[in-house]
């Protein structure tokens, strides 16, 4: 016993509704779970991260990694998570920080930082980072509102967004993020 199929030939519009539907799911997807776009705002960052610049921010690998010394992070801003920084991370859970004359220290070892704008001028009592907490600076240490000020403190691992992993706007900057060599040695 023979059958015969008939298909039916969408209309050009359905397909287009469908089409655009999908891709919309997708990037509301990956947006959510995967990466995004975040523009930079503001001078805290400076010289590393210049007001306007566009970055692809990871938001899939804390889910499988702890995030490290040196990362850029975008968070949520703990006085307001409405609001998100964008900061490097200097001390992990369980390291000890502090700033004392304009250098920082992390586990007692001076960082050699040759990608700060100038040494911060608003010190840090010796304290350890709690857990489950990070400890973030600006490069651009005297404008910068860090984990020095109690409106950001010591940052929660939940509040951390992402990693910033590839400048991709002005097109002569693009590049991929890199962690400074000094953290390599802690």
């Amino acid at each position: 016993m023979l059958r015969t199929v008939v298909h039916r030939k969408k209309s050009s519009t359905r397909e287009l509704v469908e089409t655009l539907l999908m891709a919309g799911i997708m990037a509301a997807l990956i947006m959510t779970f995967v990466a995004r776009a975040y523009t930079v705002n503001g001078e805290s960052m400076l010289p590393t991260l210049h007001h306007g610049e566009r970055l692809l921010v990871d938001k899939l690998s804390y889910r499988f990694v702890e995030p490290a010394r040196g990362d850029i992070v975008v968070f949520k801003y703990p006085a307001n998570p409405k609001e998100q920084f964008i900061k490097r991370i200097i001390g992990v859970p369980g390291d000890t920080v502090a700033i004392k004359n304009g250098i920082v220290y992390v586990n007692g070892i001076a960082l050699e930082e040759d990608y700060i704008s100038a040494p911060a001028r608003i010190g840090f009592r010796e304290q350890q980072v709690p857990p489950g907490t990070y400890f973030v600076l600006g490069d651009n240490r005297n404008n910068s509102e860090d984990s020095r000020f109690s409106g950001v403190g010591f940052v929660p691992k939940e509040n951390i967004v992402g990693r910033a992993i590839w400048r991709y706007w002005p097109i002569m900057e693009m590049g991929i993020m890199q962690r400074p060599e000094v953290f390599a040695a802690l």
